[in-house]
């Protein structure tokens, strides 16, 4: 059940966190590699089914998400 709570976080982060999101669609493998190493547990199987999911669902989940969810990004 870990493994699902792991996934659950991983889902939040690519919706509301614009510099994850981006990290992750440059580099889908790395950025889950990095996800792991903080500390978060993702089986292979569910490593591959996030990789092969279409980079640009993320972004469109995410522009419906209310801005107040957001992560803000300051350039």
């Amino acid at each position: 059940m870990v493994a699902q709570r792991s996934i659950e976080i991983l889902i939040g982060r690519l919706i509301t966190d614009e510099a994850f999101r981006t990290a992750f669609v440059e580099s889908p493998l790395a950025t889950l590699q990095t996800f792991i190493a903080s500390g978060h547990e993702l089986t292979s199987v569910e490593i591959h089914a996030l990789n092969d999911i279409g980079r640009s669902l993320w972004g469109q989940i995410a522009e419906r998400i209310d801005p107040r969810l957001q992560k803000a990004v300051l350039k």
